[in-house]
């Protein structure tokens, strides 16, 4: 079998088996029979996902990493290895960055078995990206401590870069995501007698204006954060004065100092509800991912590896806004993380991640396995 007709086998199989964060548990066991098949050993820290390693002929220890989990979207794709779930799908490519590091597996264990594997490698398959933070759950169960990681590289594709490009940033490449939720808790009355309530919907009409205002007025212009307002609704009948509400939404912003003031001013706009409209108001901040920051440490292995396999290097002056959970693996060692290109106007691979038509040419993930197994071969000092 052919690398490309591995890598083609082994992507099509997992986009047409989709599984949601945490309930990963077939993608969980094919990577596992795969693992078994090349006489890898591995370990299941969590219900769903696997790490696996092979020691190499240093004392340096290498980690990368790939995301397993698929998003709750219909697929729309007219191909013979569409999701056979509905409702559930590889809409952002996670099927791939499996697949390329299986590849990179496979090509370790044939270094290993001939002793020319240089240093040691961990391989991370981790559940939930999407939704859980996999990443900081995978983290706190302590099992890769034991691995003393020199460094950490992980990839995502990107369709909006054309194939044969990958992004590079030192820094912060991906954004903060943190998630918000308000809860109105006003007074119900007839409309009839209306001036006896106390309307969530005329307290939601206020929130919904004050969050608008926030980018304008209470950050700096010149920096790129996005407050996003993605549901919200209000009352109970169509006679009836509203007496609850509720909105949720994303905050993205790669300046912590950013976030804050953001929280900050929604902290305002709550408090401000009952002097207003005399409605109770609730406002929960649910801890996200934050951003990404690439150790600039570890760029001179990244660029040399790209540049050895032929591939151009892109450098954007600001981060993505993006949110990933490949940034909680900077709280344990100098991590990396790049953008693939994948765009192919020809073969109609323009669109979008988190969208139904999301597709690539399987010979990209062959691109993945040679920037990673030249990483290794140009990883020859520790990082300080």
């Amino acid at each position: 079998m052919s690398e490309l007709e591995f890598v083609t086998q082994h992507r099509r199989y997992l986009h047409a088996h989709p599984e949601l964060s945490l309930e990963e548990y077939e993608t969980t066991e094919y990577i596992i029979q795969f693992l078994k098949s090349e006489g890898v050993s591995y370990e299941r820290p969590l219900k769903t996902g696997v790490v696996a390693y092979l020691p190499g002929k240093s004392d340096k220890t290498i980690a990368f990493r790939a995301d397993i989990d698929a998003l709750p979207i219909h697929e729309e794709n007219d191909v013979d290895y569409r999701s056979q779930v509905d409702h559930v799908m590889h809409a952002c490519g996670h099927d791939g960055h499996t697949t390329a590091l299986m590849l990179h597996v496979k090509r370790c264990k044939a270094l290993y078995d001939k002793g020319r594997l240089p240093h040691n490698v961990v391989f991370i398959f981790q559940p939930a990206e999407e939704s859980g933070g996999g990443a900081n759950l995978l983290i706190k169960t302590g099992k890769l401590d034991a691995y003393h990681l020199d460094a950490i590289y992980g990839v995502h594709i990107m369709p909006f870069v054309a194939e044969g490009s990958v992004v590079v940033r030192d820094e912060e490449i991906t954004a903060s995501a943190t998630e918000y939720r308000f809860y109105l808790h006003g007074k119900s009355s007839h409309v009839a007698n209306k001036e006896q309530g106390h309307s969530a919907a005329e307290a939601m009409q206020h929130l919904l204006t004050q969050l608008s205002q926030i980018q304008q007025y209470h950050l700096n212009g010149l920096q790129r954060n996005i407050v996003h307002v993605g549901r919200f609704h209000a009352g109970e009948a169509i006679n009836t004065v509203p007496s609850s509400g509720y909105l949720e939404g994303t905050i993205r912003t790669y300046d912590m100092t950013d976030l804050q003031q953001v929280q900050k001013q929604m902290q305002k706009i709550a408090q401000s509800m009952s002097l207003l409209f005399n409605v109770q108001c609730e406002l929960k901040f649910e801890e996200g991912y934050p951003p990404t920051i690439n150790d600039p440490k570890l760029k001179k292995y990244v660029v040399e590896s790209l540049a050895y396999n032929h591939q151009t290097v892109i450098e954007p002056k600001t981060p993505y806004l993006f949110g990933e959970d490949f940034s909680f693996y900077g709280q344990i060692a100098p991590a990396y993380f790049v953008f693939i290109g994948t765009r192919n106007e020809e073969q109609n691979n323009i669109h979008g991640l988190h969208t139904p038509q999301l597709n690539f040419d399987e010979k990209i993930l062959i691109n993945i396995a040679d920037y990673y197994e030249r990483l290794l071969f140009n990883f020859d000092e520790v990082i300080e």
